[in-house]
């Protein structure tokens, strides 16, 4: 393999005129440039990132982790961040936290495996982390930023939608199509983005003198396989087939999905027997049957404005950052009108 050695030998310059000539950086004359890169294509040297990282002190790579790269939304983020990293001529070093073990300690094993790696920074996602287990990976690593979190000491580092505001905006879509009895299928109880959603929803219900009956609320995971549950255990209370309730709000579009497939075993018809309203506003929503009507959260937003807080603080950039998300509700044909009057102050 060349070395910057024999590029400048074979160019007839010294090693630091051969390195100024392909950094950019001090004067070089042109025909010193074009002989230095002519000896560059000729030995077909790459320069070495192992060398480059210890004269800049720097990696070039921010580290991500993420639980799992399966599913749409974390693998949605791990794009984005590839994509605003390659732009800015970063890389990604990726981890997650499949293996035997709790959750928790997979996910903190996963970013010491980063920090190991020498990464400039990282992006951290993930919902079963502690908010103490970040702020103490903050203080020891300021480059770290966080996506899908609200943190209250380090709070320019984190990014996040507001969920809260998104689960009252779906109690207010329900309410102002009529609906007064409603069922829910969460996702995880642990999971601080999914217990702002649904306390949102509750609040906003409790405003206009609502609730949800407790047989009528049923947890999942936020994959298909635990909405499909969510929906048989929602059904097995259903006197003759017809369920007391008349619409769902599924905590995300995963599971909005096949809650839809079992009401339409069952031989209920969405949405004129039963509304479903989903979250998130995945790139499958239009494509259900019937399309489905969600709260769309800007996540690829919150991803880019993180990952350019990364390329801020590891490298010094100016890029543009927002905190402020709001979520906004997306018609579609999965809810119908309900049995009840349409309140007129709501959407």
């Amino acid at each position: 393999m060349s070395t910057i050695k024999d590029v400048a030998r074979l160019a007839g310059v010294g090693v630091a005129t051969a390195s100024r000539a392909l950094s950019g950086n001090g004067s070089v004359s042109e025909d010193t440039v074009r002989r230095v890169r002519e000896a560059v294509a000729t030995l077909d040297y790459r320069p070495s990132s192992t060398a480059r990282a210890l004269s800049l002190q720097q990696s070039g790579a921010i580290g991500v982790y993420v639980p799992g790269f399966d599913g749409h939304f974390y693998s949605g983020i791990v794009s984005t961040i590839d994509s605003v990293l390659r732009a800015n001529g970063r890389h990604m070093i990726a981890a997650n936290g499949c293996g035997i073990g709790s959750t928790r300690q997979l996910d903190l094993d996963g970013i010491e495996f980063l920090i190991g790696r020498d990464c400039d920074g990282l992006i951290v996602a993930s919902n079963r982390l502690h908010d103490d287990d970040l702020e103490r990976l903050i203080e020891r690593m300021p480059t770290l930023v966080v996506v899908n979190r609200r943190l209250a000491e380090h709070h320019d580092n984190a990014f996040c939608a507001d969920h809260q505001a998104g689960g009252r905006l779906a109690a207010r879509a329900l309410l102002a199509r009529g609906h007064r009895c409603i069922a829910t299928v969460r996702g995880p109880r642990d999971t601080p983005d999914n217990e702002a959603r649904l306390n949102g929803f509750s609040d906003e219900l409790a405003r206009h003198g609502v609730s949800v009956r407790p047989e009528h609320s049923v947890d999942g995971d936020f994959d298909l396989a635990s909405g499909a549950a969510a929906a048989r255990q929602l059904l097995a209370g259903a006197t003759g087939g017809r369920p007391a309730f008349t619409a769902v709000f599924v905590a995300n579009d995963l599971m909005a999905l096949s809650v839809i497939s079992r009401l339409t075993q069952a031989g209920l018809r969405v949405p004129e027997d039963v509304s479903v309203l989903g979250y998130d506003d995945a790139e499958f929503a239009p494509f259900t049957s019937p399309p489905l009507t969600t709260i769309r959260i800007p996540t690829a937003d919150v991803t880019i404005s993180a990952s350019r807080q990364a390329l801020n603080l590891c490298y010094g950039l100016d890029w543009p950052v927002a905190h402020d998300f709001p979520p906004e509700i997306v018609w579609r044909q999965s809810v119908g009108p309900g049995p009840h009057p349409a309140l007129s102050d709501l959407p």
